[in-house]
């Protein structure tokens, strides 16, 4: 997504030199949401970008692994040999974090790209019974689609909540009841021991059945081949790009889920594994490689970060970065079908997550970039629109 997304917007920013985008995987570049959804679930073959690669003067090589960068010779080395270059970006996104013990065990799977997804459609089909390792999104999602599809469904989460990671307790805590609602089980603070072909072993003694095994407890950033290329890594592997998202050596950028930047908003380095951030940030890295080119100078990349998932019949948004919050404020009651979660730091909106409301993420987003002081009491009550309950 993000490479695409770059290549395309230095067209439309009215770059006309050579554009070479570079691939590891052989298919035509695709959009990863639809894998969990639509693909998976047999209603969609694929989720090619409706771009026209040709028309925009786009070289793509695809099935060509990038293995290294000479920063100095500015040469990206692949498998296919050195390819110079003027400028590079990096947007190698993210991989699967793999479970130990369950590498080469038949019917053990993950979800992250189109050949994954093909490999897991006819297991649906057959209606497995299907053990999801990591109640995050991913494998929300991925029960979502296994119930619709008739799988028995076991969910497995080390944590005591589902999406321990992302969410505070008091919100995420709700989220628990949708899945039986939905007919899967979740089994919280369950570890998984091994995996044996056809049963998965807590570390408890429980054994699961399981026709198939579907991995989803996290992704690192896809960044080991920039080993000794001079590219300064964050603590979590991810590329640290400045808040121009430029790396730490000449002529070379990240953006996406590979890379982390500076913001300003929230005072912290961000990393965001998100659709939005993919699309947001290669239109500042083509800004800036444009701008280079004539004297301009810089645009900061500093978004509202965004997310959506869709798990058991609910729509799921996020906006803003909660960590620093002093107060949260719900609106709406958690047990119903739809609410948000506002948080404040020092009575300004920093982000919320809506449930089933969708013109509370419309409004608080628009809340959030204009750092609006909010009146709790007013952001309470879930029949007064967000706009209306700023303070003052």
């Amino acid at each position: 997504m993000a490479g695409v997304q770059t290549a395309v917007a230095l067209r439309e920013q009215g770059f006309t030199g050579t554009v070479t985008l570079i691939g590891a995987e052989p298919h035509q570049p695709y959009d990863r949401p639809p894998l969990s959804k639509a693909v998976l679930l047999g209603k969609a073959e694929d989720s090619a970008f409706d771009v026209d690669f040709e028309a925009l003067g786009i070289e793509l090589r695809l099935g060509c692994a990038a293995l290294g960068v000479r920063p100095g010779a500015h040469v990206l080395d692949t498998e296919a040999g050195p390819v110079p270059y003027d400028v590079l970006v990096l947007a190698t996104g993210a991989e699967p974090i793999r479970l130990p013990g369950a590498e080469g065990v038949p019917g053990v799977h993950r979800l992250r790209t189109l050949d994954d997804a093909e490999r897991l459609r006819p297991v649906l089909a057959r209606r497995n019974a299907v053990v999801v390792v990591g109640a995050g999104w991913i494998g929300a999602e991925f029960a979502t689609a296994a119930r619709e599809a008739g799988c028995a469904v076991t969910v497995v989460e080390a944590a005591d909540r589902p999406l321990a990671g992302a969410l505070p307790a008091e919100v995420a805590a709700p989220m628990a009841a949708w899945y039986a609602d939905a007919g899967a089980e979740l089994r919280t603070r369950a570890r998984v021991e091994r995996v044996e072909p056809g049963t998965v072993v807590l570390d408890d003694g429980t054994r699961l059945p399981a026709d198939a095994v579907v991995v989803g407890i996290g992704a690192r950033p896809a960044t080991a081949w920039l080993a000794g290329s001079g590219v300064t890594l964050g603590e979590h592997g991810e590329v640290a790009a400045d808040a121009h998202l430029r790396t730490s050596v000449p002529d070379v950028y990240a953006v996406g889920d590979c890379a982390s930047f500076p913001s300003g908003r929230y005072g912290e380095r961000l990393m965001i594994h998100h659709w939005d951030n993919a699309l947001q940030g290669p239109r500042t890295v083509a800004a800036n490689i444009v701008g280079a080119a004539t004297g301009e100078a810089p645009a900061v990349y500093d978004p509202v970060p965004y997310f959506w998932s869709e798990q058991f019949g609910r729509f799921v948004q996020y906006a803003g970065h909660h960590a620093s919050a002093d107060t949260t404020v719900w609106r709406g009651d958690a047990d119903g079908p739809a609410w948000t979660v506002c948080w404040l730091r020092n009575g300004r909106l920093v982000a919320l997550l809506a449930v089933g409301r969708p013109r509370d993420l419309t409004q608080g987003g628009r809340l959030i970039e204009a750092g609006a002081v909010m009146d709790p009491r007013l952001l309470a009550d879930p029949a007064r629109p967000l706009k209306a309950a700023t303070a003052g």
